[in-house]
């Protein structure tokens, strides 16, 4: 068997800002952990709707007994004993995605010691899976991210792969079946992967975290083949580990959280100007070895917060967005022995999110319920008041469309915005100049591109000269 250090590896100013009541909330934001039994030390958890029943499940690669555990959710944010499917050897990453376009999601986990990818088709979406068809790729691949990497609609993969310092790229031949192998090459120890748009022209380019060299590469999607120019690196902390991309400061391009696991803590890199370059890193304290960074809107503000596993200190830290990509000081709550990866997703269906964090030493997921939901609001509109005012949509929940009512005091330039819980604009309703009127907009649950969206909370925002207003919604399909 293989080793390398994957397996080895055991803010003033921004302070000031921090009242004593946005601490007081953050403290109270998430329950109490409740575990549940995985395989034998997980490593990744992904949490998706597995058989199609509108809940998030959760898919947990366990790295010693070369599987990957998948726990369906009983509807309320709480699961069923784990099923176990084979993988290749020494799985370190999971991807949910619909890998064939049938209509459910399949599985994509990267194996670290066999130098391959597995993919595991979801049954007639059920939330069972096919035995694994393995692919290659580089050598040690740590990570693994599916995306639509050539525009052809298919999601193709991307890997990390540590110890020959490169990515590795699979399309997907339109059923779930892939290519061979093409690889670019990165900067030293790479650990972690995400593709993203980051240069704001429709096609998705790739981040990868260099945990030898202390920095990110930045590769570039030439004219939307899903081939990519060379590496651009820029600094981050010590031992970057994890990368996640989101528009942390409401500027309308994405940015990048890296966790960096030597220097404990958390570096913030912000996009300029669209461009995918990226300004001088800064960094703000997380625990004991960060492991994992998931970036996701926690406290309903709309504004992107911050969770990060802390490997040594056996407990996810919360940062929350004071609304311009700062962040105030962490707050801290306990998880299972050794938290390796967390992700945020709504798990007991109330409109907020969730964390779901895998505990590699106690061989857990550890579930965090988000106290902070106020419900969605099923009421018609009633008469909008004379002044500046954003209805709540109606109905809600809905599907297929919903309708938007907002009032126009005097004539300004409106712009109605759709988000997703990640803090990505999914879709544009208005972007005119209107005179002072009441206005009723109608939203069919597409995106920009007309393709229909999932099941899920969206954020609808209306600026309107100096006002800006933002309520939340549930779609339902």
């Amino acid at each position: 068997m293989k080793t390398c250090s994957l397996f080895r590896i055991p803010i003033l100013a921004a302070l000031l800002t921090v009242s004593l009541a946005a601490n007081v909330f953050a403290q109270n934001m998430f329950a109490p952990a409740v575990n549940y039994a995985a395989g034998d030390e997980p490593r990744s958890v992904f949490a998706a709707d597995l058989d199609g029943d509108g809940y998030n499940d959760l898919a947990i690669v366990n790295t010693i007994s070369d599987n990957v555990s998948i726990l369906i959710n009983n509807g309320d944010g709480t699961y069923q004993a784990a099923v176990n499917y084979g993988t290749g050897d020494g799985p370190s990453s999971v991807f949910a995605a619909d890998l064939d376009e049938d209509g459910d999601i399949d599985l994509a986990v990267a194996n670290y010691f066999s130098d391959n990818v597995s993919i595991l088709m979801n049954i007639d979406n059920t939330g069972t899976y096919q035995a694994a068809v393995n692919y290659g790729v580089g050598d040690e691949p740590s990570s693994v991210f599916a995306a639509d990497l050539d525009g052809n609609g298919y999601k193709d993969l991307v890997t990390a792969n540590t110890t020959s310092n490169n990515v590795s790229i699979l399309k997907n031949n339109g059923n779930g079946t892939y290519q061979a192998a093409d690889n670019y090459g990165a900067g030293d120890g790479l650990i972690s992967v995400f593709a993203a748009n980051l240069d704001g022209d429709d096609d998705i380019d790739l981040v990868v975290t260099n945990y030898n060299s202390d920095n990110v590469s930045i590769l570039m999607n030439i004219d939307n083949t899903g081939t990519y120019q060379a590496a651009v690196n820029y600094a981050t902390g010590d031992g970057p580990y994890s990368v996640f991309v989101a528009d942390l400061d409401e500027d309308g391009d994405s940015d990048l959280a890296v966790a960096n696991y030597s220097s404990g803590n958390v570096s913030i890199l912000m996009n300029i100007d669209n461009t995918g370059t990226y300004q001088a890193a800064v960094n703000y304290a997380a625990g004991n070895y960060p492991y994992s960074v998931f970036a996701a809107n926690l406290d309903e503000d709309t504004y992107i917060d911050l969770a990060v596993a802390n490997q040594n200190s056996n407990n996810v830290y919360i940062l929350i967005n004071n609304g311009d990509g700062t962040y105030q000081a962490a707050v801290d709550y306990g998880t299972g022995n050794l938290p390796l990866s967390v992700f945020a997703a709504d798990l007991d269906g109330d409109g907020d999110n969730d964390l779901a964090v895998a505990d590699g030493e106690s061989d857990n997921v550890s579930i965090l319920l988000n106290k902070t939901a106020t419900g969605v609001d099923d009421s018609p509109f009633g008469q909008v008041p004379s002044g500046f005012e954003l209805a709540q949509n109606y109905p809600n929940p809905f599907n297929p469309a919903t309708t938007i009512k907002y009032n126009v005091t005097t004539k300004s330039r409106v712009v109605i915005d759709i988000y997703n819980l990640l803090g990505q604009r999914v879709a544009t309703l208005v972007d005119e100049v209107q005179s002072a009127n009441t206005y009723e907009k109608e939203w069919d649950g597409t995106d920009s591109r007309g393709k229909a969206i999932g099941t899920g909370v969206y954020f609808y925002r209306i600026t309107m000269g100096e006002h800006v207003s933002s309520k939340k919604m549930l779609l339902i399909r």
